[in-house]
Formats: C-alpha cells, sequence, structure tokens
C-alpha cells in the first residue's frame, strides 16, 4: 500500500519532496500557511555550489547540480532554473588560501573534478577584472553558479498536483492529534489532515512548529539576512556582468548578476535570533541595513569591500534596492535530515543555513529514502556512491561543522 505524507512548507524543499513521492505512489498533501513561495526560498540569493567542507555535501551538491541542469525533463516547464557562471572565492590570507588549497583537494577527491585552486598568475588570466594586488589566490568551479528559485517551487508543486498530489495554502498548522508518541492528523483552519508520515519542511519556522507538534526543540535559529541590487555602470558592459561567477570577497562578501544591468550582492553579519518573527517582517528593512537611510550602512560597507576586489564596481551608479529575509541556522550550519527522536513518524527537514535551495533535490532524495525506510537510515546512495547521513543527524555533536558559509 502507498504511504500517506503530509509535507509542511511549499518552498523548494517541499515542493521537490511533494513531486518525488507523488511520482512513486505515496498520497502527498502539501500544506502552506500562507502561499507557494511564501517564505525563504522567493528572498534567496540562490547560489548553488560544490564547494563545500565535507566530502558528504560535496557529493550530495554534485548531485543537485545534474538534477537542476536536467530540470525540465525531470519535473516539467521550459526552463532550466540553473545558471552555472561558476563559483570564485578570493582569498588574501596565507592560513585561508593554503585551507582552500587542502579543501580543493579534497573536493577533487570526493568527484568534483572540476575544481581549481587558482594562484593569483592563473586568477589574473581568467579574471582580469579582480584586483590581483588584493588577493593571494581563489578556488573556482565552474559548474557552480545560481538558481531561480521561483522556477523550482512552481514547476515541481505543478508536477506533484498532476502526479495527484493535494495542495493546501493558508493553512498553517496550529495543533495535532497524537496516539502516544506518534502524529495521527495535523490540525489548520482549513481542516484536519491525516496521515502515515508527516514531513517538517518549514526550515526557520521549524522550532515554532516543533512546539506544536510536541517534537525535539532543535538548535535552529532564525536569523535575518539582506541582498541589495546595485545598478551597472559603464565601467563593466552588460555582457561582462551577465558572465560573471558568484564571487566572494575575502571578507565574506558576495555578489552575483541579478541580470544585465544588475548586480545581487550579500554579506553575513552578527543578527539577533528572530523566534516569533512573521511573514510580513520578512519585509522588514533596519535602517542600518537600507540603501536609503544614508551611507553608512551594511548596504554601503558591502558595496565598498566588494569594490575592493572588483574596482569596476567602485564606478556603478548607486543601489537601487534592498531585501531580507530568514536563515534557518544550526551550529554547524548543515541541516537536520532525520526523524524526530520524540515523534517517530516526524521527518524534520529543516535548518539549512541559507543552503536550502541548492540542497533541494539532495534533500528530496534523502528525504524520500527516509519516506520508504520509516526510520532513520545511516547513508543513501548518490551517484552511485553511499553518502553517510550522520553529519546530517539529529542529536550530532556539530565537531563538523561547515567552513564555507555566506
Amino acid at each position: 500500500m502507498a504511504q500517506s505524507v503530509v509535507i509542511v512548507g511549499a518552498g523548494i524543499t517541499g515542493s521537490l519532496l511533494a513531486w518525488r513521492l507523488a511520482k512513486r505512489g505515496c498520497a502527498v498533501t502539501i500544506l502552506e500557511g500562507r502561499h507557494v513561495g511564501a517564505g525563504s526560498s522567493s528572498r534567496t540569493a540562490a547560489g548553488i555550489r560544490q564547494q563545500f567542507s565535507t566530502p558528504a555535501t560535496v557529493r550530495g551538491m554534485r548531485f543537485s547540480v545534474d538534477f537542476y541542469r536536467r530540470f525540465p525533463q525531470l519535473v516539467g516547464g521550459a526552463d532550466v532554473p540553473i545558471v552555472q557562471n561558476g563559483y570564485l572565492f578570493l582569498y588574501d590570507r596565507e592560513e585561508s588560501w593554503g585551507a582552500a588549497q587542502r579543501r580543493v583537494h579534497m573536493q577533487k577527491a570526493a568527484g568534483l573534478q572540476e575544481v581549481e585552486a587558482l594562484p593569483v598568475e592563473e586568477l589574473r588570466t581568467l579574471f582580469p577584472w579582480v584586483d590581483p594586488l588584493t588577493v593571494l589566490g581563489a578556488s573556482y568551479c565552474p559548474t557552480d553558479g545560481f538558481l531561480h528559485p521561483a522556477v523550482v517551487y512552481t514547476e515541481a508543486i505543478s508536477a506533484a498536483l498532476r502526479l495527484g498530489a493535494t495542495l493546501v495554502q493558508q493553512a498553517p498548522v496550529q495543533g495535532v492529534r497524537k496516539q502516544g508518541d506518534h502524529i495521527q492528523a495535523m490540525i489548520t483552519p482549513k481542516g484536519d489532515f491525516a496521515a502515515d508520515i508527516f514531513v517538517d519542511a518549514t526550515n526557520a519556522w521549524s522550532p515554532r512548529l516543533g512546539r506544536v507538534l510536541q517534537a525535539t526543540e532543535l538548535p535552529i535559529l532564525a536569523l535575518k539576512r539582506y541582498l541589495w541590487l546595485l545598478e551597472r555602470g559603464p565601467s563593466m558592459s552588460p555582457e561582462a556582468l551577465l558572465g560573471l561567477p558568484l564571487t566572494i570577497a575575502p571578507s565574506g562578501a558576495y555578489c552575483r548578476p541579478e541580470n544585465a544591468d544588475r548586480l545581487l550582492m550579500g554579506w553575513a553579519h552578527d543578527a539577533t535570533p528572530e523566534a516569533d518573527f512573521s511573514y510580513e517582517d520578512q519585509d522588514r528593512i533596519e535602517p542600518a541595513f537600507s540603501h536609503r537611510t544614508g551611507t553608512e550602512t551594511a548596504a554601503f560597507e558591502t558595496w565598498a569591500t566588494l569594490a575592493e576586489v572588483v574596482p569596476a564596481f567602485a564606478e556603478f551608479p548607486g543601489i537601487v534596492a534592498t531585501t531580507s529575509g530568514y536563515y534557518g541556522s544550526t551550529p554547524d550550519h548543515n541541516p537536520f535530515l532525520d526523524y524526530d527522536p520524540l515523534v517517530p513518524n516526524l521527518l524534520r527537514l529543516s535548518g539549512f543555513s541559507g543552503h536550502g535551495a541548492m540542497f533541494g533535490p539532495f534533500t528530496a532524495l534523502v528525504g524520500d529514502a527516509l519516506v520508504q525506510a520509516g526510520a532513520s537510515i545511516p547513508h543513501v546512495e548518490v551517484l552511485g556512491e553511499d553518502i553517510q547521513l550522520a553529519p546530517f543527524a539529529i542529536g550530532r555533536d556539530f565537531s563538523g561543522a561547515e567552513q564555507l558559509v555566506i
């Protein structure tokens, strides 16, 4: 008998898992508190990279990149959601440059053959717009890039519905019916929804959903993150801007083309966790981060630090927009992909720390395997290799922290 599954959250994680489960014949219901893509999936820089610090994640992201390249054939729609401009990490200290070279060696061993460690001489040849006096070297992978998130969740939900899944929007989970430690049904304003297995795909919303479900308290913090759009100037042609890789300065500030005339910029910052933020808070721009409240803000600081390594940016005319959303961050910046210890039929797929869009296909693969098993499993097969799931288990010790967080 096909399993019945209720998924909470209709972003990239929930929509791709719904499609995969429905394709396998499961009876799938997706519950969404607002509307499809209302959360962080629609507010992300949407980078996708295979340059990670652990072999398991490198292999998982190789799978994700391959999946997104073949998205129209696998899921549907006319558009390929991945733009493979590459990822370029820049380094200006001997310590960080040495660590980058060691990571590249590990990444190649994990199957990412196209990644390279570029000494400054090679960097100058490949990327002449980088100021070579400001860096010692870079790591570069040309098959990395960024995504169009709306294509992913819109087409995945549509594909799931074609396969028989049910989508219920404006249906926040308000309570739960349980028998012993198992969930029987989730209670929403649109009715009660019973299933064999329930999935938390709410990311930054996961802690509050966990409280409603009487589940394990996961160490996921909702942290505000900002993005800015910088208008292109004559110092760089539309074609040059459009071809830029997603570039990460030594400071951690990053940028990528939004289109031929605008550069998207971001930079992680210290933030106070917001346990009870609302959907509307996603659009709340604090003055210290707005491009409209003077030049002594994070917006202009980000622009300035990027212009140090790419001097052409200094001649761009100005920032034209500020947007924001929330990361669901964990202590080691790796997600939880595991069953809840207190609620055996609750699967937690949350805490992506800004990596939810790129993890989407891998998360759906792992989620499907976990649904089929009905319990925690040690590994999944990806691209012909076993990937250990211990780095994503609930209750891990957080010692294997992801080092490349932007």
